[in-house]
C-alpha cells in the first residue's frame, strides 16, 4: 500500500508539517506520520501522477456532530457528498460526475473502510456505517488510477480509523440540535503493551427537516492492531451499524416545493414508507516485512447486512401478476480475500517498487419480495411475490511498478484484470410466474499508467491515463425493460478512459495548490430505460464525456488559520442519442435524448471553503462556504433544480479543567442565509418526485469530554 503520511510528504519537499489539532481530543504540538494508502505503493502523495485528497477527521473542530460523510468532505474537490436529509436511502456521492444516477446508496465508486471494501462485488456501496468517531482521515482517489481498484471504480473513497495513543485517551460527546436532532458518542483508545486500541460507539436519533423524516442510527466501530514482532503485524477491525427506524418522506415534484418545501409526499404516510438495515463486518490484515525489501499483506473480511423496505409500490401496480411486491427484505452475505506482495530495491541506480496481488470476493444474497398492503391496510407485508438467490463472484488479479528513473522523472504503470460473474436461481416458481434463473459473466483487463515530472522541490507536473470498467448491479439487472419476467442480463458493462493533467505547489511550508484537468469517455453507459410506478430498468445508451477541471489549496495560511477549499468544472454529456421510456414495457410512451443532453444529476459548477482559526485551548471559530450549480433531475432535461450558496459557522471553546482532561462546548448554525435550495435529487424518479429540499437555518450545539 501506499504508505507514507501527510508529514512524510512535507518533509519529503524538506518542509515541516503544520499541526492540525482537534481541540476537543488532545493537545498535541505536532502530528505523527499518517499512513496514506493511495495506489498500494509507498510514494509520497506530493509524488503521486494522481489527483489525490487526505483529509484529516475533526467533526468537532467545525462544531459538526460527525453523522454524515459529507461534514469530512469540505474543501476536496472534485467529490459531490450531498446530505439528502433522508437516512432511509443514504448519501448521495459522486467523483467528477460518476455515481450521480443513484437514486440510493452509492455507485460508481469504490468504498474502503480500514481496508475492508464497503462495496459489494456488484459494484453497489454503503457509506452508513462510517464512522466518525474514531477516524483519523479520509482519502479522496480520482481519475485515472481509481481503476486500479477493479469493478466500478470511477473514484475510490477510504475511511482509516486512528491507531491506539500511547497514553489512553476516552472522548464523550454529545450533540442537539434542530429537527429534534440529538447524539452521544464516545471514543476511547490507547495501547496494552504490544496492542493498540481503539474503540468507538454512538447513537443519533432525529425527527428529521420534513414530516415523516424519523430516524434512529447506532453505529460501533473497533480496530486492534498488534505489533508481533519481526516485522509482523496483524490489524482486527470489526464495526456494526444498527438502524431499526428511518422513515423515508420520498421526493417532492416542483409544485409541491414551491408550495411548501417542508410537505411530505402523500404516499409516504399512506404506505407509511420506511427502512431497516442492520450489518456487522469482520476483517483482519496480515503484514509481514522481510530483511530483503520484500512484504507480504493477505486481507479477510466477512459481513452480513440485513435490508426491510416499504416501498410505496400503487395497489393496483402491485395486483400485477409479474409484481415483485412493494416490500423488499435482503439478507446478504459477504467477503473477500486479497493478498499481494511488494517488492522494493533498485533498477539502473534507481528506486523502483513492485506490486503483484490478487482477490477473490463474493456476495450472497436472499431477495424476497411481498405486497405492501393486506386487503385494505397499507404499508405492511403481504403476500410473498419474489423469492430469490442472487449471487456474484470476483476473481481479480492486479500489478502495479514504481520507477523513479531519472533525478527529475518518474514513471508510474499498472494493470488489473477482473472476471464477475452473477448468477441468479428462482425460487418462486407458480403458473404465471416462470422460472427466471439465469447467469451472465463480465471481465476486463484494465492498464493505467501515468508519468511525472519535478523541476524543483516543491513543483510537481504529471500526466496519466487509464481504461475502466462498471458493469451492473443486481439493482440495475433487477427488471427487464420489456415487461418480461427475469432478470435483464442483456446488459453490457460501461467501458471508460479517463485522461488527467495535473500540477502540485507547495507554496509555503504549509501551503499547498493542486490543479487538474480530466476527461473521461465511456461506452455503453448505463442509463435509465423505464421508469414506472417507483421501478427502474436499464439500458446501455451509447457514449457519454465526463471533462472539466479542479482546483485545492489546503494548508495554514498563517499561525493558528487553517483553509481548505476545493472548486471543480465539470462538463458531462450524453454523446450518442437514445430514447427514454415512460411505460413497461416500452412501447407507449418514447422520450427522445439528443446527443449533447447533460447527464442528470451532475453540476457543472461546485466547490466548498472552510476557514478555521483557533488553536487547542480557548476559542476556535470555523467559517464553511458552498456553492453547486444547477443540475438536471432526467435524461431529458425537462426539469432542474436551481443552483445554491450556503453559509455555516461555528464558535467553540475548550476549557482545560486539569492537566489530563478538557471540556470543549460548541455552537454551530448552518444554512445561515435561510435560504430555501434543493439538497439532492432523485434521478429520473417515475412520479415526478425528483426534489429532496434541503434544511432551513439549523443549529448545534455540542460538548466534549477528553480525559
Amino acid at each position: 500500500m501506499l504508505c507514507l503520511g501527510l508529514a512524510q510528504q512535507r518533509l519529503a519537499a524538506q518542509e515541516p508539517v503544520p499541526a492540525r489539532v482537534d481541540p476537543a481530543r488532545s493537545a498535541p504540538t505536532s502530528l505523527p506520520a499518517v499512513q496514506v494508502h493511495a495506489v498500494r505503493l509507498d510514494i509520497p502523495p506530493f509524488d503521486l501522477p494522481a489527483a489525490l485528497s487526505v483529509v484529516q477527521v475533526a467533526p468537532a473542530a467545525a462544531g459538526q456532530p460527525g453523522v454524515n460523510l459529507s461534514e469530512a468532505l469540505v474543501g476536496v474537490p472534485g467529490i459531490l457528498a450531498r446530505d439528502r436529509q433522508n437516512y432511509a436511502q443514504d448519501a448521495q456521492i459522486s467523483i467528477r460526475g460518476f455515481g450521480s444516477r443513484a437514486t440510493f446508496g452509492v455507485r460508481s465508486i469504490r468504498l474502503y473502510v480500514d481496508g475492508i471494501p464497503a462495496t459489494l462485488p456488484d459494484g453497489q456501496g454503503q457509506v452508513s456505517h462510517f464512522n466518525l468517531d474514531s477516524a483519523d482521515r479520509v482519502e479522496v482517489l480520482r481519475g485515472p488510477f481509481s481503476v486500479l481498484y477493479g469493478n466500478a471504480a470511477g473514484g475510490v473513497v477510504q475511511l482509516w480509523s486512528a491507531e491506539g495513543t500511547p497514553t489512553p485517551v476516552t472522548t464523550l460527546g454529545m450533540n442537539a440540535g434542530s429537527n429534534d436532532a440529538f447524539r452521544y458518542s464516545v471514543d476511547t483508545r490507547g495501547t496494552l503493551g504490544p496492542v493498540d486500541y481503539n474503540i468507538a460507539g454512538s447513537e443519533f436519533l432525529s425527527g428529521g427537516y420534513r414530516p415523516h423524516s424519523r430516524v434512529r442510527r447506532e453505529s460501533d466501530n473497533a480496530r486492534f492492531g498488534m505489533d508481533l514482532g519481526d516485522g509482523k503485524k496483524l490489524t482486527i477491525v470489526a464495526n456494526r451499524l444498527n438502524q431499526p427506524i428511518s422513515q423515508d418522506a420520498l421526493g417532492l415534484t416542483r409544485e409541491q416545493v414551491d408550495a411548501d418545501p417542508r410537505q411530505v409526499a402523500s404516499a409516504a404516510t399512506q404506505y407509511n414508507t420506511r427502512k431497516s438495515i442492520l450489518q456487522n463486518q469482520l476483517g483482519a490484515i496480515y503484514e509481514q516485512r522481510l530483511d530483503s525489501g520484500d512484504q507480504w499483506r493477505a486481507m479477510g473480511y466477512f459481513g452480513q447486512r440485513s435490508i426491510l423496505q416499504y416501498q410505496s409500490i400503487p395497489v393496483g401496480v402491485e395486483r400485477s401478476p409479474l409484481s415483485p411486491g412493494g416490500v423488499v427484505a435482503l439478507d446478504t452475505d459477504y467477503g473477500g480475500l486479497d493478498t499481494r506482495w511488494t517488492h522494493t530495491g533498485q533498477l539502473a541506480g534507481r528506486d523502483v517498487e513492485f506490486v503483484l496481488g490478487a482477490s477473490i470476493d463474493g456476495q450472497r444474497q436472499h431477495r424476497r419480495g411481498y405486497n405492501n398492503f393486506i386487503g385494505n391496510t397499507l404499508g405492511v407485508i403481504g403476500a410473498l411475490r419474489r423469492n430469490e438467490d442472487d449471487n456474484v463472484d470476483s476473481v481479480d488479479e492486479y500489478a502495479q511498478w514504481y520507477w523513479h528513473f531519472a533525478e527529475q522523472w518518474s514513471l508510474l504503470l499498472g494493470a488489473r484484470h477482473d472476471d464477475v460473474r452473477f448468477s441468479a436461481r428462482d425460487l418462486h416458481i407458480t403458473a404465471i410466474n416462470p422460472d427466471d434463473s439465469g447467469g451472465v459473466s463480465y471481465a476486463a483487463t484494465t492498464p493505467v499508467a501515468g508519468l511525472e515530472f519535478r523541476p524543483g522541490h516543491d513543483l510537481r507536473f504529471y500526466i496519466s491515463y487509464g481504461k475502466g470498467f462498471e458493469t451492473p448491479s443486481f439493482n440495475e439487472l433487477g427488471y427487464r425493460s420489456d415487461g418480461l419476467p427475469g432478470l435483464a442480463f442483456n446488459l453490457r458493462p460501461a467501458l471508460s478512459r479517463h485522461l488527467e493533467l495535473g500540477a502540485k505547489w507547495q507554496i509555503t511550508r504549509a501551503l499547498e495548490f493542486d490543479a487538474a484537468a480530466f476527461g473521461s469517455d465511456t461506452r455503453d453507459e448505463l442509463a435509465v430505460r423505464t421508469s414506472e410506478s417507483g421501478r427502474s430498468t436499464y439500458q446501455n445508451v451509447g457514449d457519454t464525456r465526463r471533462q472539466g477541471v479542479e482546483f485545492s489549496l489546503t494548508g495554514q495560511l498563517a499561525d493558528s488559520w487553517q483553509v481548505s477549499a476545493g472548486f471543480t468544472h465539470l462538463q458531462a454529456r450524453f454523446r450518442s442519442a437514445f430514447l427514454a421510456c415512460r411505460s413497461t414495457p416500452c412501447t407507449m410512451v418514447t422520450m427522445p435524448v439528443a446527443a449533447g443532453t447533460r447527464i442528470p444529476g451532475v453540476p457543472e459548477n461546485y466547490g466548498s471553503l472552510r476557514i478555521q482559526h483557533g488553536s487547542d485551548l480557548g476559542w476556535h471559530e470555523s467559517l464553511d462556504l458552498t456553492g453547486v450549480g444547477s443540475v438536471t433531475v432526467n435524461d431529458t432535461a425537462t426539469q432542474q433544480a436551481a443552483g445554491y450558496g450556503l453559509i455555516g459557522m461555528d464558535a467553540s471553546y475548550t476549557f482545560a479543567l486539569a492537566a489530563s482532561t478538557r471540556l470543549q462546548l460548541s455552537a454551530r448554525v448552518d444554512n445561515l442565509g435561510n435560504r430555501r435550495y434543493i439538497g439532492s435529487v432523485i434521478v429520473n424518479d417515475s412520479n415526478g418526485r425528483y426534489f429532496e429540499p434541503g434544511p432551513g437555518r439549523t443549529w448545534m450545539l455540542g460538548a466534549r469530554l477528553v480525559f
